[in-house]
């Protein structure tokens, strides 16, 4: 049996395919307002074989400059669109906490695309959670610990799981080893979207 670090929470299936399908349609109003561009690595400049966009007051960026937050999407300097409504009541549901989130980076992985072991510790404040919810093909998750040395252990995400990183859990070492190609219908050419909702500040 698998056993999860204290603090992060699996929930598999929480969105049915209605929801499923229902929150695609809301992420392709945000990708026709804020549409994916591929992020490169700070100081080399590669490309990062996801595309990405963001929702919301504040959206998450990477380029030879480093990672950051910023307010406008940095290819067309629109303002970032909202959040979709559906993901606030998620977030008001299984978050913990009151506060809305101000940050939704949405990662598009095709069946080649990876990532990389990682913190999210880009936030001025980490006292609230990040909330990820997978739609798509299925991939296989890897978590770790705190530190980058500790053991890794990984398990599947289907379309529909939510995943909670809070408490002891909120900077454990997270990325994803590899993407399951066709085993989901829920989009048309295939492909996993993952939705990662976060506080940036207090």
């Amino acid at each position: 049996m698998l056993v999860l670090p204290k603090g992060l929470r699996h929930i598999p299936g929480h969105l049915d395919r209605a929801g499923q399908e229902q929150l695609v349609n809301e992420i392709r109003t945000v990708v026709g307002q804020a549409p994916l561009y591929r992020p490169e690595m700070p100081r080399t400049g590669k490309p990062l074989s996801v595309r990405m966009t963001n929702c919301g007051d504040l959206g998450w960026v990477a380029d030879k400059a480093g990672y950051r937050y910023q307010d406008r999407h940095p290819v067309t300097g629109a303002p970032w669109p909202p959040i979709p409504d559906m993901l606030l009541q998620l977030w008001r549901e299984l978050s913990g906490d009151s506060r809305p989130p101000q940050a939704c980076l949405v990662n598009f992985y095709d069946d080649k695309a990876r990532m990389g072991l990682h913190q999210d510790r880009d936030e001025q404040d980490f006292s609230a959670p990040v909330l990820s919810v997978s739609l798509g093909d299925a991939c296989l998750f890897r978590v770790g610990g705190t530190e980058r040395s500790q053991p890794t252990r990984s398990f599947r995400l289907e379309s529909g799981d939510v995943v909670v990183l809070g408490g002891e859990s909120r900077l454990v070492f997270h990325g994803v080893d590899r993407i399951y190609p066709t085993t989901s219908t829920l989009l048309r050419d295939g492909g996993r979207i993952n939705l990662t909702l976060r506080r940036v500040s207090g």
